[in-house]
């Protein structure tokens, strides 16, 4: 059982795993520091508050915090953002880049009249029935 476990351990899939989770977590404090030390003044530069966190309203002696729930808010969009545009359509780019085939041939084609998508060898528009040309 020992040496199943060790196995286990010792596989590929694991150990990136735990280093994606590493990473992670490093690049989740960056995008923090980012977030709070470039985008947060920024928006306190056009808004005028930079923390929502103080804005609530009370109903019946319950405080309801949504200047937190805003503050998660524009973090999550935030942290999106920038993994959009700082890791995503880079490495698409990249990938796009190093791609050696050329790229398929189309199979569809847009009708002269609907402009639906139909098979490139179509003769009648399936949507609108119209001629097509050859």
């Amino acid at each position: 059982m020992l040496q199943e476990f060790k196995e286990f351990m010792l596989r590929g899939n694991v150990i990136d795993l735990a280093i994606a989770v590493v990473i992670g977590a490093a690049f989740k404090t960056v995008v923090d520091t980012f977030v709070s030390g470039l985008i947060t003044p920024l928006i306190a530069a056009f808004g005028g508050q930079p923390d929502f966190s103080a804005l609530d309203f009370t109903i019946n002696d319950s405080r309801f915090l949504y200047g937190t729930f805003l503050n998660a808010v524009i973090a999550f969009v935030i942290v999106g953002a920038v993994l959009f545009f700082f890791v995503i359509k880079p490495m698409n780019e990249l990938i796009k880049r190093s791609r050696k085939e050329p790229p398929a041939d189309p199979t569809v084609k847009k009708c002269s009249e609907c402009l639906s998508e139909i098979p490139i060898d179509a003769r009648r528009c399936a949507f609108c029935t119209s001629q097509q040309a050859a």
